[in-house]
């Protein structure tokens, strides 16, 4: 049978764990050393912030820095949705076993 105050719990629970994702950031690199684009990315998977190296910005062409760049978002993106899947797991598993 539905019971409507577990399923109020877990969309409180699921609610909290968005907001919760949304101050959780990772970054992805690509590049090496000197020559490096570092992305920050929410847990929800919004661009926070996108780091070139000075150096990288002087020698690389520009096909080589979009590269970079696409490289390191893609990296930070899976990240988040690394985070974001453990984080509904765990929801999940409370809502299963916690009500």
């Amino acid at each position: 049978m539905f019971d409507i105050k577990k399923a109020m719990e877990l969309k409180k629970k699921m609610d909290e764990i968005t907001a919760r994702l949304e101050t959780i950031t990772v970054q992805g690199e690509a590049g090496d050393g000197e020559h490096k684009v570092t992305a920050t990315v929410t847990a929800t998977r919004k661009i926070k912030g996108l780091e070139i190296t000075d150096s990288l910005l002087q020698q690389a062409d520009r096909e080589y820095l979009q590269d970079l760049m696409v490289v390191a978002l893609n990296r930070a993106m899976d990240k988040a949705q690394n985070v974001a899947e453990a984080e509904g797991r765990n929801v999940a598993m409370g809502g299963l076993f916690g009500m």
